[in-house]
């Protein structure tokens, strides 16, 4: 599939290498239309699938998703058990159409506190299309970009403490090394659903110089075109990493 954005987007050559997504408004999506608020969970799915897709047409390396935050689990308990639901579905589902299309799942988080079905749903689609060379996908469950710096804190104290690393020796490169996405670049570009303009607890560290884009499409609503349109607002961008401008 082709349109005018993913020409003009390859005609710019310069695509992300790496793009995160905050996918916000399924709760505002299902509440417009007098439906419950898993509905628009539901619904959402078929943007997930819209954005893996535009993300390999595009040329983009890593997609990585939130999928569900720590802060979550506060939720109602009916809701809860139906996000665990529909990722236990999302496996099911979609888990042989992303090994065919190349796309090698990885699955970040505070994993332990995920009941034990979703728990082998996550494993059986990490696992199913391990080898992917298409497009890296990070869905990001159980997370919290402060409770992934306080671990990555108490992690390189234990070190230390235990005599394997100086305090002096602790730099970004080795910060960064105890994170959930060790040995990954960071995200080039981070785009939010449903007009909010803020980050969420997510990937505090990560995002340190990450270009934003807000979209004021609510999830379910998002489309491939949606994402072509983020990466070309990138493209006009210039990413100056606090340095003066060259111009």
């Amino acid at each position: 599939m082709s349109s005018d954005l993913l020409d003009r987007i390859r005609v710019s050559g310069d695509v992300p290498r790496h793009v995160a997504v905050i996918m916000d408004g399924n709760g505002r999506w299902a509440r417009a239309r007098g439906l419950p608020r898993h509905r628009g969970h539901r619904e959402g799915m078929k943007a997930v699938r819209e954005a893996i897709e535009g993300a390999v047409e595009a040329g983009v390396e890593i997609l990585t998703l939130f999928a569900f935050s720590t802060e979550n689990w506060q939720r109602p308990a009916q809701e809860v058990s139906a996000l665990m639901s529909l990722l236990q579905l999302y496996a099911r589902k979609e888990r042989e159409e992303l090994r065919r299309k190349g796309v090698a799942v990885h699955v970040l988080g505070e994993l332990d506190r995920v009941d034990p079905r979703t728990r082998r749903a996550v494993d059986t689609i990490v696992e199913g299309t391990s080898g992917g060379t298409a497009l890296r996908l990070n869905l990001m469950i159980s997370y919290g970009g402060r409770e992934e710096i306080l671990r990555s804190a108490r992690e390189l104290a234990r070190r230390v403490t235990e005599g394997r690393l100086a305090p002096e020796d602790i730099d970004e490169r080795v910060f960064a090394e105890t994170l959930f996405t060790a040995g990954l670049p960071d995200p080039d570009l981070l785009v939010r659903t449903s007009g909010e303009h803020r980050l969420s607890n997510f990937l505090l560290w990560q995002l340190a110089y990450t270009e934003l884009h807000i979209s004021p499409v609510l999830w379910p609503d998002f489309t491939r075109e949606d994402l072509f349109e983020a990466i070309l607002d990138y493209q006009r961008r210039e990413r100056r990493f606090g340095r003066v401008s060259a111009h």
